[in-house]
């Protein structure tokens, strides 16, 4: 059987590579594997399925992978060259994500997570008909039901600290279905319950057989990850000497600015005696220019986005979206600990209802005042007016959205994980360079306190998972030496953990965009065109940064 696959498998990419783009097929397949990706980035028809983990399937998609690693090896192959690197990257990962982590025999919450979602994903459709949703709801709990035995057969092992996660998963999932009315579906929700409790005592045979805790990674594995995350022979000790240097380098430009401010606001006090108390008395001050309350830092945002795209506008820097299609509000409590830093919510690369909100990190009124003022604090005035740059304009919002439009959904599903962060980063400097803010010198002081901040990520990704420093020894280095804000400190250590890769991109991103500048800058001379550089690089999509030399040197700014 397994033969047949593989005659039929070869035969379907051969005749793809001369015909069919390979990206669309690669897609079409991906889809089927990943009903509920798919169905979340925009592609609705994917309600109507749903994951099937079961051994052999895993093992056809394996294969898939390896044979569109071999195509993209052939000179036949029909596909954009970026997309291919993409797609390469991509079915890399792929691989790796079922052979060397084995995530399907060692994840409980690979399954679990799935399954919490599987039903008020359906139930939130509301581009489904009532009677439809019905229906799906009862093929989706026959699904589970087999996800659940998948999970039961494939796990051989679950790390401990991801036991009490997927446990809770399930019993919450239970309950929930045990207390909603499935009329139509009532022997498919019994046979899903009792499957879903089976998975459970399964779990609760690994509490005393399990494998040592996954978070941290070890510095072989952190290298090969990372140098699959970059598509680069980066290593770990490169990072680590490189966010080090770019550490000392920013502090030395927080003292410039911070010299700069205080003798403008103090003239005649003497400045401190140590570069440390010479930047945390500047620091102080932008601590103090902080919002009152929600409603305060709501209206200031609000305020902050106009002022943001008028300055672009005047300036020319980059062509913002025609259609605005961006939400300003207040993070709900319901979010958890997300709704005290904040996020943007995108709308999904295929949603025909492209809308974005940015919801602002929030506090409840009712908690001690002190612990009010220390949380605005970190998000203080100067920090909003820079960060509104990362954010909005034109980062993570406008590079997103005009991204959308891009004429290659390979780009779209599998972005080049610098490209994102390092763009938003990036647009930072730009923007101030361009004259934002001049006149405040605590603006561009936030601004390079991020800088430093992203360097710290990079830095204390490496020295966790590579050289075994323990929570106390990240936030006493990222609060003391990195001057990280107590908000961002505070949450650093889970991050580095859940996502040690995407906690580098800010740093290295920003470091490649930089570079790109600068050379095409020194390229171009005078006839050097900034919107023109900009809008190249958010029209083209999240891609390899390094293949933007090549972009740019076939192609000359147009009027």
């Amino acid at each position: 059987m397994k033969r047949l696959f593989s005659i039929w498998l070869f035969s379907l990419l051969t005749c793809a590579s001369y015909s069919q783009d390979l990206g669309k097929l690669y897609l079409q397949e991906w889809e089927k594997f990943y009903p509920s990706k798919a169905e979340r980035s925009g592609i609705h028809e994917a309600i109507y399925y749903y994951e099937n983990f079961e051994a052999k399937r895993v093992e056809s998609w394996i294969t898939f992978n390896k044979t569109i690693l071999n195509q993209l090896l052939t000179d036949t192959v029909k596909i954009d060259p970026i997309d291919a690197r993409l797609l390469r990257v991509q079915s890399q990962s792929e691989i790796d994500l079922f052979e060397q982590l084995a995530t399907h025999k060692t994840s409980l919450l690979f399954y679990t997570q799935l399954i919490s979602r599987a039903v008020p994903r359906v139930l939130d459709a509301a581009y489904l008909l009532s009677t439809e949703k019905s229906r799906v709801i009862c093929e989706r709990l026959s699904a589970i039901s087999k996800l659940a035995e998948a999970a039961k057969n494939n796990l051989e092992k679950v790390a401990q600290d991801e036991i009490d996660k997927g446990k809770a998963d399930l019993t919450e999932t239970i309950d929930y279905l045990e207390n909603e009315k499935f009329i139509r579906c009532n022997q498919e929700l019994k046979n899903t319950i009792h499957e879903l409790k089976e998975l459970q005592t399964v779990a609760e045979s690994f509490s005393n057989s399990s494998i040592i805790s996954k978070t941290i990674l070890g510095k072989e594995e952190y290298n090969r990850q990372l140098q699959l995350y970059t598509d680069s022979n980066i290593t770990s000790s490169n990072l680590e000497e490189l966010a080090l240097q770019e550490i000392e380098t920013t502090k030395d430009l927080m003292v410039t600015v911070a010299k700069k401010y205080l003798k403008t606001t103090y003239p005649s006090d003497p400045l401190p005696n140590t570069y440390s108390t010479l930047i945390k008395k500047a620091l102080s001050d932008m601590d103090k220019d902080a919002p009152l309350n929600s409603k305060d830092y709501l209206q200031f945002w609000q305020e902050l986005a106009d002022a943001a795209v008028a300055f672009i506008e005047k300036n020319e820097l980059v062509t913002l979206p025609k259609v605005n299609t961006l939400r300003i509000q207040t993070a709900p409590e319901s979010a958890g600990p997300a709704a005290r830093i904040g996020w943007v919510s995108s709308a999904p690369p295929f949603d025909p209802n492209p809308t974005t909100t940015l919801f602002l990190p929030s506090i409840p009124d009712t908690l001690p005042k002190q612990e009010q003022i220390d949380f605005w604090a970190s998000f203080n005035k100067p920090f909003n007016r820079m960060i509104v740059i990362h954010e909005l304009y034109p980062g993570h919002y406008t590079q997103l959205k005009i991204s959308r439009d891009t004429a290659h959904p390979i780009r779209l599903l599998f972005p080049y994980g610098i490209y994102i962060e390092g763009w938003a980063t990036f647009t930072e400097k730009v923007l101030l360079d361009a004259g934002w803010e001049k006149e405040n010198h605590l603006t561009l002081l936030a601004h390079l306190r991020k800088r430093l901040e992203n360097a710290n990520r990079a830095y204390t990704s490496v020295q966790v998972h590579c050289n075994g420093w323990n929570q106390e020894q990240v936030l006493q280095f990222s609060k003391e030496t990195a001057l990280v804000a107590p908000q961002f400190a505070k949450s650093l250590w889970g991050r580095i953990q859940r996502s040690p890769m995407q906690l580098t991109s800010y740093f290295l991103g920003a470091v490649q965009f930089k570079q790109l500048l600068a050379y095409e800058k020194k390229r171009l001379g005078s006839s050097f065109n900034l919107k023109y550089f900009m809008d190249t690089i958010i029209k083209a999509g999240p891609i390899p940064i390094d293949e933007f030399y090549a972009i740019f040197k076939q192609a000359r700014p147009t009027s």
